[in-house]
Formats: C-alpha cells, structure tokens, sequence
C-alpha cells in the first residue's frame, strides 16, 4: 500500500492573524481560502511542496460537537494543549533567529533533546505547538 500525508489541519480562532503567521512569518504559500457561514477554511503549505498542505479551520465548524465541547476546545486552544504539528528545517538555529524576531510565543530553546533530535517549541496566534526539528 502507498499511501502519503496530503494535509492536516489545525484550529484557529483568527483567520487574519493565523493567516499572517504562516504565509508572512513561516513563509507559507496560500493555496485556497474558502469562506463558508461567516467562517473560513485556509489551505497553506511550504513553497515547493505541492503535495503537503495545512488547512487552518474553525473548530466550532466540526459536525456533531456539542457547546461543553467547543467550550473545551476553546479552553485547550486558549492553553495551546489542542493540537501539535512537528516541522523540520535543515537550519534550526536560523529558523529560531527568526521566529524570536518576529515575537512569536516561545516555548522552548533549540535544545539537544533526549530522545535524539535537536529542536525547539513556540506557539502559533491560535495557541497550536510548534515543534521544528533540525534535519540531520
């Protein structure tokens, strides 16, 4: 079987600051954006990776949720415990020079960890972990 990661998704609780984060901080392409019911669905990816993509969604948007569990969603976000994507970069100390630049929340230091990779941890607008790792 061949089966590939085409796209993942991740909340936001503001398309606009969301938005700028990936596309003008990370350097992320947009390649949809879709609004639906006052809400928006953004498609980002890295330049050059056409077949990898992020779609930043609204959480409230998931069928079937109930108000308990959007108020725990919005609870999780607002602690950044809802979602994690890991990316990785062939220079995680320059990465990092320019996350700390552009003011972003950082959780952790380019840090030899112990189980066998070098990395660091910040949070997006949405409160999502970030974790870069350096490509060996």
């Amino acid at each position: 079987m061949n089966i590939t990661i085409h796209s993942t998704f991740l909340p936001h609780d503001d398309p606009e600051t969301s938005l700028a984060f990936y596309r003008d901080t990370l350097g992320f392409e947009v390649r949809n954006d879709v609004g639906y019911g006052g809400m928006r669905w953004i498609t980002i990816g890295p330049a050059g990776q056409p077949g990898i993509s992020i779609v930043l969604y609204p959480p409230a948007a998931t069928p079937g949720l109930t108000d308990d569990e959007r108020r725990t969603i919005a609870e999780m976000m607002a602690k950044g415990t809802y979602a994690t994507i890991l990316f990785a970069t062939k220079d995680l100390d320059g990465a990092f020079a320019r996350l700390q630049a552009a003011k972003v929340e950082i959780v952790e230091e380019p840090t030899e960890q112990p189980y066998g990779v070098r990395d660091c941890a910040v949070r997006d607008p949405a409160g999502n972990m970030i974790r870069i790792q350096q490509l060996r």
